[in-house]
């Protein structure tokens, strides 16, 4: 493998460091950048088969100080350009966002500027919404640090990533970026990556597969710390932190399937620690710490047939100390979700805040909860004996499990 080791001298600027990784190639190779504290104007866009790789706590990417760009008036769906009220210190190669106050997901676009000519810039893709006037839309300088876009075989190893969330007037969604993100991308590591401080979400992907994540730690984020989304399947969690961010420490997102989630550790989130709903299946929680979360520890959310939560399993688990704020109990499964098994957890409550220690909703079908001790929590289990399984359903969960089949929706 062709290794690049940058020198602080060569590493000054986030357009030095993305020369390097472009410079690579198809056949790619490793980029190693110095101990170094650098301001990034622009995210760095991985490429196929490229690794990289800094000196961990030596090596800091900083978010720029953000700035907003209001739209001049209303722009249409599809136009690789947007006008703007004012474009001063935007030039191309910047990565940007556009979005209203109104839509937010996958109503965003995040964009590269290719073109600035008066008060016009040129995007590198079409824009992903209507933007109208009234909706206040405007263009921001918020932007994942690092990502990769329909890339395969790459990695991201021993980086510090700080988001001065204090200096973003405004973030960027989680469906179009994180502090570290990825989207129609398969076979990537991120190993012994530390992010703080991103006004939007910590690590988040998209239509991915075959993800590795080892060893990380995202702490004190405006969003979800970690947040596999939109049909991702095949991920691995292992040894990782998620802690004080503003929403779930994990958040399964629409049909994240497959995924193994291993000894992690979810502390003292603004929402709940672990978050499983639409469509997120075949999903195994195992050996995690779950503790002092403001909503349950576990929440395997509201979804409806025939979207429901099924086929997961939660087992060997420390959840204690949660609902602080929210929640029916320290692990909650509410709506249609049904073949879930919770095995072997130690589950226990809060002082003060008396709640129970696993509540199953009415309408949940085959729970199988099987040698779970719980203390302190009243009562332990809150159910209709209907919604409790009376032998452990059968089902295949986790990465391990899954089979060339579980990838086709997302065209390998």
């Amino acid at each position: 493998m062709k290794t690049l080791t940058l020198s602080a001298s060569e590493a000054t600027t986030a357009t030095a460091i993305q020369q390097a990784i472009d410079s690579l190639g198809e056949d790619g190779g490793r980029v190693v950048l110095p101990e170094i504290e650098l301001t990034l104007d622009r995210g760095l866009a991985l490429r196929s088969h490229v690794e990289l790789v800094g000196q961990g706590a030596g090596t800091i990417l900083r978010m720029a100080r953000g700035r907003v760009y209001p739209l001049a008036g209303y722009h249409n769906y599809g136009m690789a350009d947007v006008p703007l009220q004012f474009t001063d210190g935007l030039e191309p190669g910047m990565t940007v966002a556009i979005r209203d106050n109104v839509y937010q997901g996958f109503f965003e676009t995040f964009a590269r500027i290719t073109w600035v000519e008066g008060t016009w810039v040129g995007l590198d893709r079409g824009l992903e919404s209507d933007y109208d006037a009234e909706q206040q839309p405007l263009l921001v300088t918020s932007f994942p640090l690092i990502y990769g876009e329909r890339v395969e075989q790459v990695a991201v190893r021993n980086l510090t990533l700080d988001g001065r969330r204090a200096e973003q007037p405004a973030g960027i969604g989680g469906c179009r970026g994180a502090a570290l993100y990825f989207v129609r991308s398969h076979h990537f590591v991120v190993e012994n990556v530390t992010e703080q401080d991103f006004a939007g979400e910590g690590l988040g992907f998209q239509m991915c597969s075959h993800g590795q994540i080892r060893g990380c730690r995202f702490v004190g984020n405006a969003g979800n710390g970690y947040h596999p989304g939109a049909g991702s399947t095949g991920a691995l969690f292992e040894d990782c932190l998620a802690e004080g961010n503003g929403r779930a420490g994990f958040f399964f997102c629409v049909r994240a399937n497959h995924v193994t989630v291993r000894r992690c550790t979810f502390r003292g989130n603004v929402d709940c620690g672990v978050s499983v709903g639409t469509r997120d299946c075949y999903n195994l929680i195992e050996d995690c710490q779950i503790e002092d979360n403001e909503g349950p520890g576990v929440l395997f959310r509201v979804t409806p047939r025939p979207t429901e939560v099924h086929s997961c399993r939660v087992s060997g688990c420390r959840i204690a100390g949660n609902a602080r704020r929210t929640g029916w109990g320290q692990v909650d499964i509410l709506s249609d979700a049904h073949d879930l098994a919770l095995v072997d957890n130690t589950i226990s409550g809060l002082a003060g805040r008396e709640r129970a220690g696993i509540y199953v909703a009415p309408s949940a079908q085959r729970i199988w909860l099987a040698n779970n001790r719980v203390s302190d929590c009243f009562p332990a289990v809150v159910g209709d004996a209907s919604s409790l399984a009376a032998a452990e359903p059968s089902f295949a969960c986790g990465r391990e499990a899954a089979q060339e089949v579980h990838f086709r929706h997302l065209r390998l």
